[in-house]
Order: C-alpha cells, then structure tokens, then sequence
C-alpha cells in the first residue's frame, strides 16, 4: 500500500547550516495499517509527513503508494490517494464556506470533474449520514458557515472530510495538539473509529505518547532523521510510556557511545 525505500532528505546541503533531516527511511505499510510516529522536536516527523504527501521531496530513494511511483508526483496530483489533518484546526477548511460547501468540495476531490453546480439531495443525505457518525448535531448545520464552529468542530469535520472518500492513505499531523484535553480525547476516539470503519492506512505524527500507544497497531520512534524503534502487535500493546522513555535513553546512549568510538 505504502512503501518507502531508501529515502534521504538535506536541508541546506554543502552550508554550515546542513541538515539531514531523513537518513535511510525504510518503511512498508499493508493496507488497515495504523503506523504511530513518536520523536523529540526535529526528529525527522514532520519531514517525513511532508515527504509523503509530496511537498517534500526525497533527494535519495522512492515512494510507492499501491505499487506506483509517486516519488516525482507533486502534491496535487498525490491528494486523489491521500487524505490529511493538519494541527491547526483552522487549516484544511474553507472557514467562508458551509459545512456543505466544504463536504462538497472534498467530496469532488477524487471524482471527475463535471459542470454541475451545487448539491443533489441524494449527496446532501449522504454528508448529513456521515456528519451524524461524528456525534456533534453537525448534521443539523450544513448551511453554517465552518468558520464559526469551535476547534474541535471544525477538527471533526476536517477529519472526516479526509477520509470519507476512503483515500488510500490518511495523514495525521498532530491533529489534536491545539485541542483542549476534553475536545483532544473526543478527536482521538473518531479518529480510532472512522480509521477502523474504513479500514485506513494511516500514519499518525503525535507528541502524545499515551495516543501513540492506544492507537494504531504499529509504533515507529525517530530520532536525528531516522527510525531507531519500531514496534508491532502484542509487543507494541504491552508497551507503557515508562518503557517508551527507557527505550530511548538506552537507544540514545548506544548511538553516543558509537559516535565517540568514530570519534576515537
């Protein structure tokens, strides 16, 4: 479904200021997989999200999303596979459009495109059906304009706008991180049950190490660009946030250890 091979990013390359912000990416992800990506700021996350969905990309290696090379696609062209939530609430909507102009036009993204305007009753009843999963009355509101709702409205929406077209891949990048704990929890269970209900490949970015250990079956951890620790199934369900911590430390020790041993 998703497979990354080899992939290398610089930032700033031949300067004072260079950076290897991806060293050696090698990442395959089946179809239903739920991948958590933890890392201290700088790790690489971001990078990775941004190389994935095409704004970035890679200097050295490929990406393939169902056995095609998308290494070259530009973003554009990769968003009829990939559907994305941003951290700030207020991104990926239209704040001056409604709740149905925004369903609406993420609804077109994979389909053809025709001249008809406006919305038939049988896609209205389709958006309400699909607003009502999220529990919020938001079915009742389809003419309210999306700037109005709070952030944890508008990140409901966002999230379902991602993915009810069911893309092939979902991109979470730190979605509930500017949510207040209450509206961050709400956001953290739709999120486990729209990605089961569809059956998503998925790649979370979260900071939440608790979230990163309750969602998803696999747990990657990076650090410096690369992946230092990944983890699957039952040994990833008995991992604790303890356990986590002392992985990295351990982890981080062994590779200080090797760099004084280069350094001699």
């Amino acid at each position: 479904m998703l497979s990354m091979k080899d992939i290398e990013i610089t930032f700033n390359e031949g300067t004072l200021d260079e950076k290897k912000a991806l060293q050696g990416i090698n990442l395959d992800m089946e179809k239903g997989d739920f991948v958590t990506v933890i890392g201290s700021n700088g790790a690489g996350k971001s990078t990775l999200m941004n190389m994935v969905s095409g704004s970035l990309k890679p200097d050295i290696g490929t990406v393939k999303i169902n056995d095609k090379n998308v290494t070259m696609l530009p973003e554009y062209k990769r968003s009829q596979f990939i559907g994305r939530v941003f951290q700030d609430p207020m991104a990926g909507t239209a704040p001056t459009m409604t709740i149905e102009e925004n369903l609406a036009m993420a609804y077109a993204r994979n389909k053809k495109r025709t001249l008809k305007v406006g919305v038939s009753k049988k896609r209205k009843a389709l958006f309400k059906e699909h607003l009502e999963t999220l529990h919020l009355g938001l079915e009742n509101r389809l003419n309210a304009k999306v700037g109005l709702l709070s952030g944890g409205e508008r990140q409901a929406l966002s999230l379902l706008m991602a993915t009810f077209t069911e893309p092939n891949i979902l991109l979470l990048d730190e979605h509930t991180a500017a949510l207040d704990p209450s509206r961050a929890e709400l956001i953290t269970n739709l999120t486990g049950e729209v990605v089961e209900q569809f059956d998503l490949t998925t790649v979370m970015v979260t900071h939440n190490m608790q979230q990163a250990l309750d969602l998803g079956n696999r747990l990657i951890m990076m650090d410096k660009g690369q992946i230092i620790l990944e983890v699957s199934g039952q040994e990833k369900q008995q991992l604790t946030i303890e356990k986590l911590l002392h992985e990295f430390q351990r982890i981080r020790g062994k590779q200080m250890e090797n760099d004084r041993a280069i350094l001699g």
